[in-house]
């Protein structure tokens, strides 16, 4: 049966062609991206996948072999992290358009019927479509591509592991390759999409968004208002974090693929190494060296004799994406503080009350405060109708939060202990505060690390200032 390829779209192209594909909804949205790029739509894209999650297929796969059937003219060139891995994709691709499916759709592409033309070029790194002027390369990071013009170049992965990424001297020399190999083979009309799993904050994408224009695709509206300098960049998220958008419509907590990959599955990633989930399954790396408190939070088995107070802190959501943060805790005669119960959710305000009074009573709590700012007063007030055994304390906070978290992190540090396993009791709450950012504006939730902050400052200082005063009396 033939196509008519001027109608023939991307997703129904990668059904034909590898008809065992589960396309989603999360595909649909990709595969659409991908062919407003192949024809021409899009010039410079930035793409970043989970692993596992079809990101390669569609990109490095898939995409070429379309390409070359929409204009069997066209130069590609792959790159990724090895000439093996680039020659794999390479030799997919061939077999792709060898294929009896392929030949249905586009007839005028081939690469093995026919007579072939002096100098006809095929090996697992370059191969020629016959009778047209189109090729595809592939070649590894650093690789050569001397004498080639390459239209489109698809970069996949450029580092092989957590372990390359995090070299700074690697990072450079991607970065170098980049700057003197693939930007100097483009002309221009030449296009460029880059398909990563993030691993490090200054990877490739994130020398790019620090030294160009980038745009970030939230509206298929977005497509054509690009300038022909900016780069449009869409981050999939397995597990969204993120307010909804046109082209992500998911609710917050939703998974990107749920069929393989549920949120349970992926929160248990997430607790082995929150840094590195954020940075491979979210798309927000973070360099370690840049986290305020990492995993240097101490921890206990079991709770001390001497508890002199039992007490909690609370800061209310400041906006529709805000946690609100109620801490639980007891303190000893040493002044050490330990943390006994976290409530940090973004449930209404009905709810939110109803879960801390609960914390509240199941801790035998006596006193609590919360922060009177954005609500906070009247949250004290119900929070005092719903339990009134606890003394609730409000007051303003109107010390600049930035400079008080910064400037009390190493006494948050040195004076509070979490529960062991609390990274499974609490894993939102366990992440915001691991992943934590020294750089203030780069963090999207600072409500955990406002509340730890709150209660050094009412315990840790009150305490100096009170030995202090009594010091001077004497």
């Amino acid at each position: 049966m033939q196509h008519d390829i001027s109608t023939c779209s991307f997703e129904h192209f990668a059904g034909e062609v590898y008809p065992f594909l589960d396309i989603t909804p999360f595909h649909r949205t990709y595969y659409r991206i991908l062919e407003l790029y192949a024809r021409g739509r899009i010039r410079k894209l930035i793409v970043s996948v989970p692993p596992q999650h079809g990101k390669s297929v569609g990109a490095t796969t898939l995409l070429p072999a379309y390409m070359l059937g929409l204009d069997p003219d066209t130069r590609i060139a792959i790159a990724s992290y090895s000439g093996t891995l680039a020659s794999r994709f390479n030799r997919r691709v061939q077999r792709i358009i060898e294929s009896r499916e392929y030949g249905a759709i586009f007839p005028a592409t081939t690469i093995k019927q026919g007579t072939k033309p002096a100098g006809y070029i095929r090996t697992s790194d370059q191969v020629e479509i016959i009778d047209h002027r189109g090729e595809l390369l592939s070649v590894g990071r650093e690789g050569s591509l001397t004498g080639n013009r390459v239209d489109c170049f698809i970069l996949d992965d450029l580092y092989k592991d957590a372990m390359e990424a995090q070299s700074p001297l690697i990072r450079q020399n991607c970065w170098e390759w980049y700057t003197s190999v693939v930007r100097t083979r483009m002309h221009n009309t030449s296009r460029e999409i880059i398909v990563f799993t993030r691993w490090h904050e200054e990877d490739l994408i994130g020398k790019l968004m620090a030294t160009e224009r980038v745009r970030m695709l939230e509206r298929w509206s977005d497509i054509d208002a690009v300038e022909p300098d900016e780069w449009l960049y869409l981050n999939f998220e397995a597990v969204k974090s993120s307010p909804p958008t046109e082209i992500d419509p998911r609710e917050r907590g939703e998974a990107l693929w749920p069929e393989q990959h549920s949120v349970a599955l992926l929160e248990s990633k997430r607790r082995l190494d929150p840094v590195r989930f954020e940075a491979m399954y979210q798309g927000h790396p973070t360099a370690r060296e840049g986290l305020l408190y990492g995993d240097g939070f101490a921890e206990y088995d079991t709770l001390p004799r001497d508890i002199v107070r039992r007490a909690c802190y609370t800061d209310t959501a400041d906006g529709g994406g805000d946690y609100l943060c109620s801490v639980a805790y007891v303190v000893d005669t040493d002044g050490v503080i330990y943390v006994t119960d976290v409530a940090h959710t973004q449930e209404a305000m009905d709810i939110s009350e109803r879960m801390v009074s609960e914390m509240l009573v199941r801790n035998d709590i006596r006193e609590a405060v919360v922060e009177s700012n954005n609500g906070g007063r009247g949250f004290a007030r119900s929070l005092q109708r719903l339990t009134p055994t606890v003394r609730i304390e409000w007051f303003h906070q109107s010390a600049n939060k930035e400079a008080r978290i910064l400037s009390n992190s190493a006494t948050v540090l040195h004076n509070i202990r979490m529960p062991r396993g609390w990274n499974l009791r609490w894993p939102e709450f366990y992440t915001n505060l691991t992943t934590y950012r020294r750089l203030f504006k780069a963090n999207k939730h600072d409500d955990a690390a406002d509340v730890l902050t709150g209660i050094v400052e009412r315990e840790v200082h009150s305490r100096q200032r009170r030995v202090v005063t009594a010091f001077l009396k004497r």
